[in-house]
């Protein structure tokens, strides 16, 4: 009996075949992801601040620390979590106005590179 699995892109392939076992390589369900909040333009800053209270239920501290970050820096990770997870606070602050993106965590724990952030799973009452 052969029992073959369909895999996504970021896998290898492997059959299975009585005692004879290939190990699937599986790496995308492994790698956490940040959500990255840009800089802009049109934004205050009390209003991102804000944003990230009531979305994420960041402290007032914490959410303007994260605020701060944004706009001296350029860009902030200020969530991080599973893929699923990260786009749907992405599109939620894109529908708040913030410019979001999606990036792929590298080294640190958590593989946030141990830069600020939350989980990604706050208070607020969305997420």
């Amino acid at each position: 009996m052969t029992l073959s699995v369909a895999l996504g892109p970021d896998t290898q392939e492997g059959t299975r075949t009585g005692t004879e076992a290939s190990t699937d390589s599986l790496t995308a369900p492994d790698i956490p992801w940040n959500l990255v909040i840009w800089n802009d333009p049109v934004n205050l800053m009390s209003y991102v601040s804000y944003v990230f209270q009531s979305y994420f239920g960041y402290t007032e501290s914490k959410a303007n620390k994260l605020m701060m970050e944004v706009h001296k820096k350029g860009r902030s990770i200020v969530a991080h979590g599973s893929k699923e997870q990260v786009e749907r606070h992405a599109v939620a602050m894109h529908g708040f106005g913030l410019w979001a993106t999606v990036e792929k965590a590298t080294g640190g724990p958590g593989g946030n590179s141990g830069k600020q952030g939350g989980s990604g799973q706050g208070k607020g009452k969305r997420g």
